[in-house]
């Protein structure tokens, strides 16, 4: 009988591995927030870090070159966080155009919508000081018409469960049997109760869908006849302007049907967003460019919204000196790396964000100049080969961060658009000036022609765009703008 035997030997081997360290994670975590999420995440990196202080300039300090403070505490160590980029003597002129065409795809820096106060718990009742500064929410308004308008106590409870299943628009977008279980009652009162919460104020509120909720207000109106429900049981038809359809299904001549469609338009679908309006936010630029007499642009890091943070060095030598344990002196070590490590991280974000920054300006040059119909194709890997970066730095660089230029405020991945090509020569054109392209030539076309998809394509390939109909389709569709036949529909002289 054989056995087999068993032994032990020690081999070496050698291997490459990528090991990413905290720090090194942490890095990379930095370069994809925002402005305003890195001082969240440097708040939270002093809570925990004692070496770590909050610099706040003062007022000369403001109006000088912003800097972050040298790891070692002794001379500031200056960040350039403004870069010249030279360009032709046209770069220097004063862009006015936030909007419309030339303006396509930004955003207001001044404007902003007034901020509502939060709402009030489900349970207590406003304080006579807000009720005196801002409207009711929904919630308040409904609250108390069901206290008067439900008097039995089981019915207002009821009531108060179906109100916490109200999303922002005043829809109930979950079913009612989950109400009956968790109270115990029977399934034909909790719809009494449903019913008669549908004729609170304002109408249309607790409604399922919104074919309900313009019934809901129609019957308010005492509007609701079997015609005008016939037409809210087909909205399909409605949406895509097949109004011959509609008259034979409602059994109406054209002019009811366009009475119909005026009363429809008149209501409000989300009837619940009167009362508690979406809170604006409002996007704050991380990146500011601005023209310069010379013919440059010049890119620079907002320095309002960038953090600035210092290591105190004299608190280090002082907690140092007063250590008596081991375990102490490693604790201050590991802090003292991780606030210098956090400092030069915040250093080299800031210039592989200028960097990015500044080449997608130069290679955009022409559309800072001309507008969108000038913009340039333009991948991550162009910008990488350029300045030296991998694609993936440079595609974290992009993510969340917002430019402020003459033309208005861009997030940096609008500038990056594939590529079309062109139908004469060499070269391409940039998918996002296609699509402005398209837009425009809708926009223009006569009333009694609308273009086809074809005819787009036939028009696009005379200005050197070489693009297929289902691409026309496909970028029409995303901009929803409707076809040719629904549009024609659109502009019939009897609507």
């Amino acid at each position: 009988m054989s056995r087999t035997g068993f032994s032990q030997r020690l081999e070496l081997r050698q291997a490459q591995a990528l090991v990413m360290t905290p720090q090194l994670q942490q890095a990379i975590k930095m370069l994809q927030l925002s402005n305003l999420e890195l001082t969240q995440f440097v708040d939270a990196e002093i809570q925990q870090n004692p070496l770590l202080d909050r610099h706040e300039p003062d007022l000369d300090e403001a109006a000088a070159p912003q800097a972050i403070e040298a790891a070692d505490g002794s001379t500031p160590a200056p960040l350039e966080q403004a870069i010249a980029v030279e360009f032709t003597p046209e770069a220097s002129e004063q862009w006015h155009a936030t909007s419309g065409e030339e303006g396509d795809g930004s955003a207001d820096l001044g404007s902003g919508r007034h901020l509502w106060q939060s709402r009030s718990s489900a349970l207590d009742g406003p304080e006579i000081e807000q009720t005196a500064t801002r409207p009711r929410t929904l919630r308040e308004h409904l609250l108390e018409q069901i206290g008067t308008d439900l008097g039995d106590p089981r019915d207002r409870l009821i009531g108060l469960h179906i109100l916490d299943l109200l999303d922002e628009s005043g829809y109930l977008r979950t079913g009612l049997d989950g109400v009956a279980q968790l109270l115990g009652c029977e399934s034909g009162r909790v719809e009494t109760v449903f019913a008669r919460l549908q004729q609170f104020d304002p109408p249309g509120v607790f409604a399922r869908n919104l074919p309900e909720c313009l019934a809901l207000q129609l019957r308010d109106r005492n509007r609701l006849d079997p015609a005008m429900q016939t037409l809210l049981d087909n909205l399909p038809l409605l949406a895509t302007r097949n109004i011959s359809a509609l008259i034979r299904l409602c059994g109406v001549d054209a002019a009811d049907v366009a009475e119909m469609i005026a009363e429809i338009k008149s209501l409000d679908p989300r009837p619940g967003l009167a009362f508690d309006p979406p809170l604006a936010q409002p996007v704050v630029p991380d990146i500011l460019m601005r023209a310069q007499a010379d013919g440059s642009w010049l890119v620079e890091l907002n320095a309002e919204t960038l953090p600035r943070v210092l290591v105190n060095q004299r608190y280090f030598a002082q907690i140092r000196g007063a250590t008596r344990s081991k375990a102490e002196r490693d604790y201050l070590t590991e802090r003292l790396h991780a606030a210098n490590w956090l400092v030069k991280s915040l250093h080299q974000r800031a210039t592989t964000i200028l960097k990015v920054a500044g080449e997608i300006v130069r290679q955009q040059d022409a559309f800072f100049r001309h507008g969108v119909q000038s913009l340039r194709p333009l991948i991550l890997r162009d910008i990488a080969d350029v300045i030296g970066m991998h694609e993936s730095t440079v595609s974290r660089v992009t993510s969340n961060k917002y430019m402020a230029t003459p033309r208005g405020l861009y997030e940096l991945k609008y500038f990056f658009t594939s590529s079309i090509p062109a139908s004469r020569g060499s070269g391409a054109h940039s998918a996002e000036a296609v699509r402005h392209r398209i837009r425009s030539l809708i926009e223009s076309e006569p009333a009694h022609d609308t273009l086809s998809d074809e005819r787009i394509v036939e028009l696009l390939q005379q200005d050197g765009v070489d693009i297929a109909r289902r691409t026309v389709a496909k970028y029409r569709e995303a901009m929803r703008i409707p076809s040719s036949v629904q549009r024609r529909r659109e502009k019939m002289p009897a609507l």
